[in-house]
């Protein structure tokens, strides 16, 4: 009953991972030790042990251990009936009319035994002809045979409702010509009917080429459910084609990405199977290795022809064949007189064989029998269901809402795969002290031990092989990394910063995203810009300094414009005392040009001025101006500050957009990962450019870990970028020696997620699990531990918090004590205007001199030596005179002013 196994292959990729045949009607499990290298033709009971004679047939292409199954069945039917044996080693088709014909003539009184296309006209024309019975484990046929028993019944009806409940209408049908036209035939019938698109392929002939052929055919089609009807050896040589591995065995299955159907004869809990089982194994297991499910089919054969005998004698049935019992090779065929009762009281027998209960036709077909529907799951097979003529197919529970407990794993140890990477999984420092799960640190390991306490189970971790993640090969198909490890059975979860992705999804189960990220960019930090010489210049843009210095100019000429036009700023000079002249004709003013910019000066530098003045117009203006002044400064102090404690470096990069425009920096990603494939699906303009110039790029720009990809970044001296999680970027600035930072936002939106095989009984537990831990806010203290407290770089590593990756701009770095480089650019100022100040001194000094020489009838040079004695000594010069610089004569304006007023008036006089 190896045939009619549905495989569903929801993962798209073309896997045919079906039971072995020895898994669904097995009766001691899948032990096959090699092919019998000849042709084991009949085992025949000669008349000296007995009246009673049958003839045990066995065709080729069978393992060897049918034959101690056979050998082990007629010993116990002998032991019931008293007979001998005699068995018979041909070595070819043909050869076995002589001997069953020589043995005819002796007396025959039916046949056991097996067929395969080539023989089974042949040996059923000859069981009609001569009215010898046969009786037979091998696949039923549709024909009408009157003298064939066929032990083996057919699925026909068992598979056809389990594709009505599965509801396929279209699927690929596998089968060989040994009994797969029958089925075909039905579910021909049955696709007409109901419109089903079925693609029937026989794969008799089919090497290993041909099936891998077929199955990229498949896979290109994109062929997802399968029904395969072939014999054990035929399915597992497909099988080692489509899993790409020689030492297929049921542990493969059980945790694959494919949802698989079988069908099971033999009840394990009959106490007849355990009680046979037992009396198997206590045999020599050098010459009996093993059973399988035709084994089952043989001993409940030869229980039926035991019980037929014995109905016959109760019956007291003459069918004693005395003398010369006819002749096979006679024209016209002298058949056996008593061959009718002898087919008669075979079809009659019923009994509970061990597969179950064992009936027949008028047909010599079996009827009123059941099969158990099994599923296949990541801890074995479990049934579902049965199926019978009766109730048709009866689903206990339906398998996809099969409960996700963990009952039965307590004792038992889960293998969790992850991968070793910083912060998620780390030896720690002295791991060769530890044992086991005590060795590793970090993340990912405090997370498995938190949902381990969660679900209640024990775990071991498993750190995958080849160090990948996981991605399919596109000409193998085969999956690598953590999620090879759970497609293939080698571990049960998953607890690693593996992206979820659509692929992914297909073959494996994520649970709800324990960590949100997202594609980001790493680079090389800058070097910090050393500040320019006039940085104190930078709180405001250089078109604000030119609107001030324009602004002072026009609001000094506007203050002597109106001061000038206004006749409150003019004022009369009075004589001095002691002198009879009138006052002068031209009333002084004191906001000439130059005081009116030295007014306006003052003003800004909020150094007041010692005039001020008088009229409306004129304090308007300086009132406007001092507003002006008070907002300005305010603004450049505000400012300042800031420019003056934080250093910003200047980045080549600062987006996606950015690397894609300029062809200088490098950029790759992970070589298998969700990073490189989200590049390669992507359909959006800047990444396809991105991803066409990543994989034409030479030398590559991908790389084997992510610890070589930040390593390149750190060694290509800023012409190279990383493209990879958020996440490990941030973990990775937060790490000595703190040279490489996060720059722009993420380029998508995505998670990481707990993997478990698909249909696994864990999924439900890890789940809630992992929304429990997130509503505990535990997470995030797990993030915050290895991420931030465990940071070597401080609070300025590489760059501030997540919130300053996420605003796109460059992160400033924050210090507090200032340098000379900072303020440079005022001393500059300082020591440029103290030297201006000599100089303009020394102008006036010397054109002082040269008026005092014309006045005093002296040479240049006396007058300046003069000048010099009294600026440095205040001696007396020559000729007893006393040289003293000419001051301003003191003048008295109009009526004196009030104190209160706050102005003073000061004229000077220069001569």
């Amino acid at each position: 009953m190896n045939s009619g196994k549905l495989v569903n292959d929801e993962t798209g990729n073309c896997t045919f991972c079906d039971l072995t045949v020895t898994l669904n009607f097995g009766l001691l499990g899948p032990k096959f030790n090699g092919l019998v290298p000849g042709w084991l033709e009949y085992i025949t009971i000669p008349p000296g042990g007995g009246n009673n004679k049958a003839i045990l047939f066995y065709s080729i292409l069978f393992c060897s251990i049918l034959f101690y199954s056979i050998l082990f069945c007629v010993f116990l039917f002998c032991s019931v009936l008293s007979c001998s044996v005699l068995f018979y080693i041909l070595t070819c088709s043909l050869c076995f009319f002589s001997p069953v014909c020589s043995q005819y003539s002796r007396g025959v009184f039916a046949i056991f035994g097996l067929y395969d296309k080539r023989s089974v006209h042949t040996l059923t024309s000859f069981c009609s002809a001569l009215h010898i019975s046969l009786i037979t484990p091998s696949f039923p046929t549709e024909g009408e045979s009157q003298f064939t028993l066929q032990l083996r019944p057919s699925i026909r009806g068992a598979l056809l409702s389990l594709l009505d409940h599965y509801d396929w209408n279209k699927f690929v049908f596998l089968y060989d010509t040994d009994r797969g036209y029958a089925i075909l035939q039905a579910i021909m019938e049955k696709a007409g009917q109901n419109n089903w698109q079925v693609s029937a392929i026989c794969v008799e002939n089919f090497n290993d080429a041909n099936y891998r052929r077929l199955l990229e055919d498949l896979d290109r089609r994109q062929e997802k459910k399968f029904v395969i009807d072939l014999e054990a050896e035929r399915l597992q040589n497909m099988l080692e084609q489509v899993m790409g591995f020689k030492d297929i065995n049921l542990e493969r299955f059980m945790h694959g990405g494919a949802n698989v159907t079988g069908f099971q004869l033999v009840d394990f809990s009959n106490p007849m199977v355990i009680k046979l089982m037992q009396r198997w194994n206590k045999l020599d297991q050098r010459e009996y290795p093993g059973s399988d499910y035709t084994s089952a089919l043989t001993y409940d054969g030869v229980m039926v022809m035991a019980e037929a005998f014995r109905n016959l004698r109760r019956q007291k049935v003459d069918i004693s064949r005395r003398g010369n019992a006819g002749d096979c090779l006679a024209n016209p065929a002298a058949p056996w007189n008593q061959g009718i009762d002898m087919e008669r009281t075979l079809k009659q027998v019923r009994l509970q064989g061990l597969t179950g209960n064992v009936q027949f036709d008028h047909y010599g077909r079996r009827v009123n029998y059941t099969m158990d529907v099994f599923e296949l799951k990541s801890n074995g097979p479990r049934r579902i269901g049965y199926w019978n003529d009766a109730d048709k197919l009866v689903l206990i529970q339906d398998s996809p809402l099969l409960p996700n407990d963990t009952s039965g794993m307590e004792n038992r140890t889960v293998v969790v795969t992850t991968i070793m990477e910083g912060p998620y999984v780390m030896l720690k420092k002295n791991w060769e002290m530890y044992e086991g799960n005590d060795q590793y640190e970090g993340y990912c390991v405090d997370l498995a031990s938190e949902i381990a306490k969660h679900i209640g189970i024990k775990y071991k971790i498993s750190i995958v092989p080849d160090g990948k993640y996981g991605a399919r090969d596109p000409e193998t198909k085969i999956w690598n990394g953590m999620v090879g490890e759970l497609v293939y059975g080698k571990a049960e979860i998953a607890v690693a910063p593996l992206t979820i992705t659509l692929v992914r999804e297909e073959v494996i189960d994520f649970s709800k995203p324990f960590m949100s990220l997202g594609i980001s960019i790493m680079i090389k930090k800058p070097q910090k810009s050393k500040p320019g010489v006039f940085s104190f210049l930078d709180p405001l843009a250089y078109e604000i300094w030119m609107c001030i210095v324009f602004a002072y100019i026009g609001v000094s000429v506007v203050l002597f414009l109106v001061s000038r036009f206004s006749p409150y700023e003019w004022h009369t000079e009075e004589p001095e005392e002691g002198t009879d002249g009138p006052p002068s004709d031209q009333p002084p003013n004191e906001f000439g040009i130059f005081n009116s910019l030295w007014f306006s000066l003052g003003a800004f530098m909020q150094q007041g001025c010692d005039i001020s003045p008088r009229s409306l117009s004129g304090r308007i203006v300086g009132g406007v101006w001092w507003f002006f002044t008070l907002i300005i400064i305010s603004s450049y102090t505000a400012n300042l500050a800031a420019f003056l404690t934080v250093e910003r470096m200047v980045s080549p990069i600062e987006s996606a957009e950015d690397l894609a425009k300029q062809t200088d920096i490098a950029y790759g990603t992970l070589d298998s990962g969700s990073t490189k494939e989200f590049f390669r699906r992507s359909k959006i303009a800047v990444y396809e450019k991105m991803w066409g110039y990543m994989k034409s790029a030479e030398p590559t720009v991908f790389t084997k870990t992510t610890a070589e990809g930040v390593a390149r970044v750190r060694k290509s001296k800023g012409k190279y970028a990383f493209l990879l999680e958020s996440t490990m970027n941030e973990y990775t600035e937060q790490r000595k020696p703190c040279d490489t930072m996060k720059v722009g936002g993420n380029l998508d939106s995505k998670g990481y997620g707990v993997a478990t095989p698909k249909g696994s009984q864990l999924r439900s537990a890890v789940n809630l699990a992992v929304l429990k831990l997130n509503e505990q806010g535990l997470l995030d203290k797990l993030k915050n531990k290895w991420w931030y407290d465990k940071g070597e770089c401080g609070s300025g590593g590489g760059g501030e918090k997540v919130s300053l990756h996420q605003t796109g701009s460059t992160p400033p770095t924050f210090h507090s004590t200032l340098f000379l480089s900072n303020v440079a650019g005022v001393f500059y100022i300082l020591v440029g205007g103290l030297g201006l100040a000599m100089l303009v001194a020394l102008i006036e000094f010397c054109y002082k001199s040269r008026n005092e020489a014309k006045r005093m009838k002296l040479t240049f040079t006396e007058a300046m030596r003069n000048k010099a004695r009294l600026s440095i000594t205040g001696s007396v010069g020559e000729n007893g005179r006393v040289l003293t610089p000419d001051c301003p004569k003191a003048v008295h304006t109009g009526p004196p002013l009030r104190q209160s007023s706050g102005l003073a008036l000061v004229s000077s006089e220069l001569p």
